[in-house]
């Protein structure tokens, strides 16, 4: 049994992918298998999948739906189902993970809690300039490698660069709230399915967060690790992005919150 089960959702999205894979071969904790959440991609990921697991060591097992529209949830849902290990990491396609990434999210894992990791962003030029041997020696999240490919300097870099007791302050003092992230957060399988997973009937807007403010009124704390669990991500589109959709995330996660709700009916048990 994997000590971790590692959730990444993906559509259509294939180059960023194989860029993603070779992140978690690389990783120093080995302990962990990956369920690939498929939204309704084309054969081209699949191939890319059984390709991949061909040479990898890595145990993948691809969930895949059809094709309607953005269900994140619904195939967030559907994985969950799928993992065999406790404590479950969730991220995306497109985000490749510091080598020290899956350990990071074990080693700070904490009972009654779930993590709130970081994730940097990079450009267009930058995220396709990224190749197997950049990952396989961390350039893509070396500081200067990225200055020299022309990233702009920013406060955002010490997402990179901080360790030790700075890093531990920035976690501390970030004025940004520790929430579910869908890029880099992760939680016990058991707590997850005490408030029945993700609610379906919500599409891209907040649809992450709102499990975690339903984890949060089950009484399970937030901690903030984003200086600390660390992942690129890759320059991409939101084609998806849908302002009736966002509204209406909106008006759930309100009541969500007003609510206290810890049970969403839509989840993974229909009720």
């Amino acid at each position: 049994m994997p000590k971790i089960s590692v959730i990444i959702s993906t559509y259509n999205q294939p180059e960023w992918l194989r860029k993603v894979f070779f992140g978690y071969e690389f990783q120093t904790f080995k302990d962990f298998e990956i369920i690939i959440a498929d939204d309704g991609s084309t054969d081209e990921t699949k191939d890319l999948i059984v390709d991949f697991s061909k040479t990898s060591e890595i145990n993948i097992t691809h969930i895949w739906q059809d094709d309607e529209g953005f269900q994140k949830t619904k195939i967030l849902n559907k994985a969950i189902l799928k993992t065999k290990a406790d404590y479950l990491l969730f991220t995306d396609g497109d985000c490749i993970p510091r080598q020290d990434f899956v350990e990071t999210h074990y080693n700070l894992k904490r009972q009654n809690c779930f993590l709130s990791g970081g994730y940097f962003k990079l450009p267009e030029l930058i995220s396709k300039a990224i190749t197997i041997e950049d990952i396989k020696n961390q350039n893509c999240f070396n500081k200067d490698w990225l200055l020299s490919k022309g990233l702009k300097s920013s406060f955002k870099l010490n997402k990179l660069t901080v360790s030790g007791f700075k890093e531990c302050l920035l976690n501390t003092f970030t004025p940004t709230k520790a929430t579910w992230d869908g890029m880099n957060a992760s939680g016990w399988k058991a707590d997850i399915l005490k408030v029945n997973g993700f609610d379906e009937r919500m599409q891209y807007g907040g649809e992450d967060r709102e499990l975690g403010e339903r984890l949060m009124n089950l009484g399970i704390k937030p901690l903030q690790i984003r200086y600390s669990a660390i992942c690129v991500h890759l320059f991409h589109t939101r084609g998806y992005k849908n302002a009736a959709a966002e509204k209406a995330n909106l008006f759930i996660r309100k009541e969500t919150k007003s609510e206290k709700r810890v049970w969403t009916k839509y989840g993974i048990l229909k009720a």
